[in-house]
């Protein structure tokens, strides 16, 4: 079976949101252009470390290649927009694999179909500056659908920023164990199945 390759080389648009009330949130990607709209599902943690490690990308190619704008936040419109409609899953994300081209200066992420043996959970983008080599080390099994977007430093600010917003967006974390408060609280280990009442302060 072959697979597909949603490629925006760059997107018009590129962004991390939700569908569903915090606490039942999922969470997608979502990238658009040339009359294609192309919406894939992640996890919550997948989203945070995918903004974390594009911040560290583009510290790198900073130091490495002195790309100012890489250190730089976004200016502009900020897009805090809602996912553009129909938002309609691809598929499920697996492993996320994230690069650095120095010769067109364009930060490359890729969003990989989960494995029939792959954990979704666990996934953690890797980034690499790469200075213009392959960017698709290490190569995904033939069968995986793929998104792969190829955009500019000031846009994976813009990206991070939002993705973070959007993460920050839900329940708030339990100030003793870090799970998340549901209104009418929750179980918190710490407190050997205590039932914890988010703070009203």
């Amino acid at each position: 079976m072959s697979h597909q390759v949603y490629a925006f080389e760059p997107p018009d648009r590129f962004v991390v949101g939700t569908v569903g009330e915090p606490g039942e949130r999922t969470f997608y990607l979502q990238a658009s252009g040339g009359g294609r709209l192309v919406s894939v599902v992640l996890e919550k943690l997948q989203v945070s470390l995918l903004a974390e490690k594009l911040d560290e990308l583009l510290g790198e190619a900073n130091r490495r290649f002195g790309v100012p704008a890489a250190a730089e936040p976004a200016t502009g419109v900020v897009d805090n927009d809602p996912l553009s409609a129909p938002v309609e899953e691809e598929f499920r994300v697996g492993t996320l694999g994230l690069a650095y081209d120095v010769d067109t200066s364009t930060v490359v992420i890729e969003a990989i179909e989960v494995g029939e043996e792959e954990p979704e959970s666990e996934s953690e983008p890797e980034p690499e500056a790469d200075g213009g080599e392959d960017e698709e080390e290490p190569e995904p099994a033939e069968h995986l659908d793929r998104l792969r977007v190829r955009i500019t430093p000031e846009a994976t600010r813009a990206f991070i920023e939002r993705a973070r917003r959007v993460v920050a967006a839900g329940r708030p974390p339990c100030p003793l164990c870090g799970q998340p408060l549901d209104a009418s609280g929750h179980i918190c280990p710490r407190h050997n199945g205590y039932h914890r009442r988010p703070s009203t302060e």
